[in-house]
């Protein structure tokens, strides 16, 4: 069995930054850190214009969390930490100053959903369906809201959050705006991702860097709102009815 990783290959001007973990593709602290790391060491590097987001295997995208860390917190400032792990990466897309595109081979589950609420662009297979389960272990996707609202709006991310055990199609993605293509396979994914890359990264980089930033206008705060966020996450993780929750999860 392959062990977790991220890593970054540089294909001409895109910045392909791949993560892998045999358990659904969730991510460990240690594997965020390094796709915070990677997406802003894009930053400064004039080469590359285009980041391209992606996850190893065709079933689960990103599971989320790690319920295993999870699990193991017992105080709230390592509860904040672990919840800020997810509020870098979407603050870190958000502020590397190139476009980034994601693609979705499967299901996609809590800081997932985060992760694709914040790129700029989604390519999506049709099996890659979506599901916020935070309420039913007494948390709450609170970290990623800013991302999912400012993608499909508050009354759909309420449609999704309290319904968290309700998986919604990539049909129901797309047409919300989470997604801004789906297809038929995972086969035809890749060839649309590979040639919509190229195609993006022969435009103008002075033009898809002032895209940028109209994309994530007034979104300034959002270095202070997310380590809020995560501090509401870090407390009620804490709580038994929480623990319970996540020992009977991990048991499925």
């Amino acid at each position: 069995m392959k062990t977790a990783y991220v890593t970054l290959k540089k294909l001409g001007k895109i910045a392909e930054i791949e993560f892998y973990n045999p358990a659904s593709n969730s991510l460990t602290s240690n594997q965020l850190q390094k796709l915070t790391t990677l997406i802003l060491q894009q930053k400064e590097n004039k080469q590359i214009s285009i980041i391209h987001l992606k996850s190893d295997g065709e079933k689960a995208f990103c599971a989320g969390a790690s319920f295993d860390e999870l699990l193991q917190i017992e105080e709230v400032n390592k509860g904040t930490q672990f919840f800020m792990g997810f509020a870098n990466v979407i603050n870190a897309i958000r502020t590397c100053g190139k476009i980034v595109v994601t693609s979705i081979q499967g299901k996609v589950v809590g800081g997932g959903v985060g992760i694709a609420a914040a790129s700029d662009y989604v390519l999506a297979a049709k099996s890659a369906s979506i599901k916020l389960s935070e309420i039913s272990i007494g948390i709450g996707p609170f970290v990623i809201e800013p991302a999912v609202s400012k993608a499909i709006g508050n009354r759909k991310f309420a449609e999704l959050s309290l319904n968290p055990t309700c998986w919604k199609s990539s049909g129901w993605a797309y047409e919300n705006g989470l997604y801004q293509e789906v297809c038929d396979d995972f086969a035809t994914l890749n060839i649309r991702t590979k040639n919509y890359l190229n195609e993006l990264a022969s435009y103008s980089e002075i033009a898809l860097s002032e895209m940028k930033k109209i994309l994530w206008k007034q979104t300034e705060n959002w270095e202070v709102l997310l380590k809020e966020r995560a501090s509401v996450s870090g407390e009620l993780v804490l709580s038994e009815a929480t623990k319970k929750a996540l020992l009977k999860f991990k048991k499925k």
